[in-house]
């Protein structure tokens, strides 16, 4: 599994948790719908530091709580 989809996975699984959509994820965190959307589709696989914290932001979670899941553990090598 690469990083960008751990990222997407990751934002979901939050969703559900809370029983949120991607869309009111947008509104909570101030992070534009489009590039929730593309990063919840995987159209968008690097998403930023500074996007993960504005959503994290939203979600009143550390950037610390939202690496710490199993989901992280299992990545492969990026460069091969």
């Amino acid at each position: 599994m690469t990083i960008g989809t751990a990222v997407r996975e990751r934002i979901l699984q939050l969703c559900r948790e809370r029983g949120i959509t991607p869309n009111k994820l947008a509104t909570m965190s101030g992070v534009t719908q489009s590039t929730i959307n593309n990063i919840t589709s995987g159209r968008n696989n690097s998403t930023t530091v500074a996007t993960i914290k504005k959503l994290c932001d939203g979600l009143e979670l550390s950037i610390a709580e939202f690496f710490d899941a199993d989901i992280f553990k299992e990545l492969e090598q990026e460069i091969k």
